[in-house]
């Protein structure tokens, strides 16, 4: 049987659970990810799209699509930011803040060559993407 974790926004209008395991769990550096998320680095959790559910509120969470890659999803009510999915990958990146009880297990930087704050944590740090979803596969040294 697979682990069901709930999570909600800031306030808790909008209620989320996640079910399985993560597919990755990382930093990304990306200036789009870091003026969204208001911090210097923004905390991923990836899961398959069929695997995050909205269980409360679902009228109150609103949507921005900067590009046709992300569709960030929000509480319209206290304006915290629930998860974004990623049509392209089918992932849904909800939020580690917005699922406290998900053990948080980086594995990877991503972006990294955008980074505005240097880790020193022997994770690998990946230039844009790993080539397998898409980017160049090009690791920088840490």
């Amino acid at each position: 049987m697979s682990r069901t974790i709930k999570g909600s926004c800031f306030c808790g209008a909008v209620e989320v659970e996640v079910t399985g395991d993560p597919e990755a769990m990382g930093y990304c550096h990306c200036a789009s990810c870091r003026s969204w998320s208001a911090g210097p680095v923004n905390a991923f959790t990836l899961f398959r799209n069929e695997n995050v559910r909205v269980t409360k509120g679902e009228q109150h969470l609103g949507h921005y699509r900067k590009t046709d890659r992300s569709d960030r999803q929000f509480c319209t009510l206290c304006g915290g930011h629930v998860m974004t999915y990623h049509p392209h990958w089918g992932l849904m990146d909800v939020y580690a803040a917005t699922i406290p009880d998900q053990e948080f297990v980086p594995v990877i930087h991503v972006n990294y060559a955008e980074t505005v704050l240097p880790m020193k944590d022997g994770l690998p740090k990946m230039k844009d993407f790993p080539s397998e979803m898409g980017g160049s596969g090009e690791r920088l040294a840490e």
